[in-house]
């Protein structure tokens, strides 16, 4: 385990990756978790996007996923040709706002910034009943459903949060028809439960997760997912890839969860990073 000093600091940076790659889900609009401020010595959103690029992770989709953050991704979105965005309501915040009254007006305003043109994600939207009681089930579940909705009707890709509602996820989804285009951001199920998405069409992004010891579902998910159905992602920045889980991530450090996949998957880098990068233009065409 890194000392109190080390989980302070900002991990070194990896070997490049041969041939360059897409973060498909960053949240540049929390630095350090500490959203809107940086912390002394912090480092920038460019200078955290021209480390990436030195690592050939040129590119990134910035997903905010509450009012504040979409807001904010806009801004970033136009400061930052190496971004894409994404915009949505994340599942606990349905909860919250259908409390004040103010889920239909919040999930108008989610639309009209997601009808930008460098917005190409509705997402993170989906399921969490880890942190969600079964109070707040009915106002996630209709926010997803709008989510749903609103991707299919602006040809947008959908980004589905899922946490402990596998099958929940999957019956909405069924249930409204899935957008063309779907992605289970940082995909958290098993064997079975991929090889139900990839049945289904979707395309499941892995973040450092896969890379945790105690990991091997999810390397076994990863192990029967066809290469052109993967994403790699960052969430930074949250789920730092090992040796260098708990510090604070970002976009650079994809290549190590580049790397593992591809271990799991025995296949060589360069031929899954095509792979990846391919995949993404077909999500979110051109940067």
């Amino acid at each position: 385990m890194s000392g109190g000093s080390e989980r302070g600091t900002r991990p070194p940076s990896p070997d490049p990756l041969p041939l360059p790659v897409v973060d498909d889900h960053t949240h540049l609009d929390i630095p350090g978790s500490a959203r809107g401020a940086e912390a002394e010595g912090e480092p920038s959103v460019t200078d955290l996007l021209e480390r990436a690029a030195a690592v050939n992770v040129p590119r990134a989709v910035q997903i905010g996923c509450d009012l504040p953050g979409a807001r904010q991704t806009i801004e970033l979105v136009e400061a930052h040709p190496q971004l894409l965005g994404g915009v949505a309501l994340h599942p606990n915040e349905a909860p919250r706002l259908a409390a004040l009254g103010q889920l239909d007006e919040a999930l108008a305003e989610i639309e009209a910034l997601a009808a930008h043109p460098r917005v190409r994600v509705v997402g993170e939207t989906g399921l969490d009943f880890f942190r969600t009681g079964p109070d707040g089930v009915a106002a996630q579940e209709a926010s997803f459903r709008a989510h749903i909705d609103l991707a299919k009707r602006l040809d947008l890709t959908l980004q589905i949060h899922d946490r402990d509602a596998h099958d929940d996820v999957l019956r909405v989804l069924e249930e409204e028809g899935a957008p063309p285009r779907t992605v289970f951001h940082c995909f958290s199920g098993d064997a079975v439960m991929a090889r139900r998405c990839v049945d289904a069409g979707y395309v499941l992004s892995f973040a450092g997760t896969v890379t945790f010891k105690n990991a091997q579902p999810l390397r076994d998910a990863l192990a029967v997912t066809p290469l052109d159905q993967l994403q790699v992602e960052t969430d930074a920045p949250y789920l730092t890839p090992a040796p260098h889980r708990g510090r604070v991530n970002a976009s650079y450090l994809v290549p190590l969860t580049v790397r593992a996949m591809a271990q799991t998957l025995a296949v060589d880098v360069p031929t899954l990073c095509t792979q990846l990068a391919d995949t993404a233009d077909r999500l979110y065409g051109s940067w």
